[in-house]
């Protein structure tokens, strides 16, 4: 399992604000949800992504923007449109927030067949630390032109979109999942981009095969010599190139990556004890996996688990 992978194994669409809408001007669909992430791409015609904010950005056919919340945004047909907002987001809740799969419904008259712009939208609910590592690595608006890896995911969304058949919304679900991915290792891999340290130390021999040890065996009783030995360097060189690509020793990113999963756990498994959790993540005492979480959590496993299960408005 590579970094990559581990971080963007929770962001999933799950019959959750799926969106295809075909528009002619004027049009001013405001997001109201302010969902943690929202792909919007599309694929005939143009129209500018309006982030709460933050300046106007241009969307032309086959380009994709990834919107990061809790900021809203609005898609128009021209930035200082006549048409009223419409809201998208009390009709087109996520199942948990007690609402369906949708296809926004907007199809106005005049219309002709292969005419207007058509929007392809998909919201992802992003829960736990896990794939908030993923969010942190992300600016609130990120933009991919036309013509990259995500080309072949939009020619199977038009077809699929173009069609109501048994399974759709699955289909449809798991092609947005593809189109993200696309979207974000594109956007990584610019040229002129800012990628988070561990996306470029992936492509490293030495340290990118370390991280995929730490991330695919975390509990194991590591010791940078083992490390070292796993990846057929000397101790010295692994400790030395790691925290150059990396930006912290190899130990201390485990302990970080650890706790991390510990938050998720101590969520998850409500019945599980501490010394359960400990174990999970590698600390056959419980006492020094507490310690370690207050040192990088700032506060301890049972305190988080007490705010993090509180229902909303109470003040546990």
């Amino acid at each position: 399992m590579d970094a990559f992978s581990d971080l963007i194994r929770g962001v999933r669409a799950h019959g959750s604000l799926f969106g295809s809408s075909t528009l002619t001007p004027p049009w001013n669909l405001h997001f109201v949800d302010g969902a943690p992430l929202t792909l919007c791409t599309v694929l005939t015609g143009e129209g500018w992504i309006v982030p709460e904010g933050r300046p106007p950005e241009p969307l032309r056919a086959r380009e994709t923007i990834v919107v990061r919340g809790p900021a809203t945004f609005a898609f128009v047909d021209e930035v200082g449109t006549r048409a009223e907002p419409v809201s998208c987001g009390e009709h087109c809740a996520t199942p948990d927030q007690g609402g369906t799969r949708y296809r926004l419904g907007w199809n106005d008259t005049g219309c002709a067949a292969g005419g207007g712009t058509t929007l392809i939208v998909g919201a992802y609910p992003v829960r736990g630390e896990i794939s908030r590592r993923l969010l942190d690595a992300l600016p609130v608006v990120l933009r991919v032109d036309a013509g990259g890896t995500g080309d072949p995911v939009l020619d199977h969304l038009a077809a699929e979109v173009a069609v109501d058949a048994p399974g759709q919304q699955v289909v449809l679900d798991r092609l947005l999942d593809w189109m993200l991915v696309c979207t974000l290792r594109e956007w990584f891999d610019r040229p002129d981009g800012r990628p988070p340290a561990w996306w470029a130390a992936q492509r490293d021999p030495v340290v990118g095969d370390a991280l995929r040890l730490l991330h695919a065996e975390p509990a194991a009783p590591w010791t940078v010599a083992a490390l070292a030995d796993r990846t057929g360097v000397s101790r010295a060189t692994l400790a030395k190139r790691f925290t150059d690509l990396v930006g912290e020793p190899p130990l201390t990113y485990l302990t970080r990556w650890r706790m991390t999963l510990a938050a998720d756990l101590l969520v998850e498994r409500e019945t599980a004890t501490i010394a359960d959790i400990a174990r999970t993540v590698g600390y056959a005492n419980p006492f020094g996996f507490s310690a370690a979480f207050k040192r990088v959590r700032g506060a301890n496993p049972s305190e988080f688990r007490r705010a993090a299960t509180a229902p909303v408005g109470s003040d546990a």
